[in-house]
């Protein structure tokens, strides 16, 4: 069953963050990820949620995006992203 990631992001150091955005495409796509969005304008429809950024990608599988996460592919990346922002991520299921 497809699989998303959604992720929040609040970037901390932006001239980290933009290596993070470089690196982090190639092992996107070695795992069979795609970009849905991708920093775009977020508008608060109900609620108080007013995230910053997100960013939401599409797997296979949870299974794969575990694997994705995981990787040693994405793990530089990550520690970038973990040093450069401070991040909220699930995984749900689709349909």
């Amino acid at each position: 069953m497809v699989a998303y990631i959604i992720a929040e992001i609040e970037v901390t150091d932006p001239e980290a963050y933009e290596e993070y955005k470089k690196l982090t495409p190639q092992s996107i796509a070695e795992y069979g990820g795609t970009y849905i969005a991708r920093g775009g304008t977020a508008e608060n429809l109900e609620g108080d949620w007013q995230p910053k950024r997100v960013v939401i990608t599409q797997w296979e599988s949870v299974a794969r995006a575990k694997e994705w996460l995981n990787s040693e592919a994405y793990r530089p990346a990550r520690a970038i992203r973990n040093r450069a922002s401070i991040s909220r991520m699930i995984v749900v299921e689709g349909v």
